[in-house]
């Protein structure tokens, strides 16, 4: 729980830093930065945060990917319980 606690918050900080820098034209975070760190785990609060400070919400590649991340998450999450449930 702690790890994605981690990787939640930082998956928002690194979020509003990108609007930020996009907002006074400064260098930008990689998409793929971002990505990865919703695989990494912190899909959710990455969605989350692009919605409320209203960052990348025109793009499809993040409006469509990070829920196709979380609902993949899930899945998984709900495999491995069910294979820790059988053991």
């Amino acid at each position: 729980m702690i790890y994605f606690a981690v990787i939640s918050i930082i998956s928002a900080v690194v979020c509003v830093a990108d609007k930020r820098r996009a907002v006074k034209g400064k260098w930008r975070v990689k998409e793929s930065t971002l990505f990865l760190l919703c695989a990494l785990g912190g899909s959710a609060a990455m969605y989350i945060t692009m919605r409320l400070i209203r960052h990348k919400t025109l793009h499809k590649r993040f409006m469509i990917g990070i829920p196709l991340i979380i609902t993949a998450q899930i899945i998984l999450l709900a495999m491995l319980i069910r294979l820790l449930n059988k053991t």
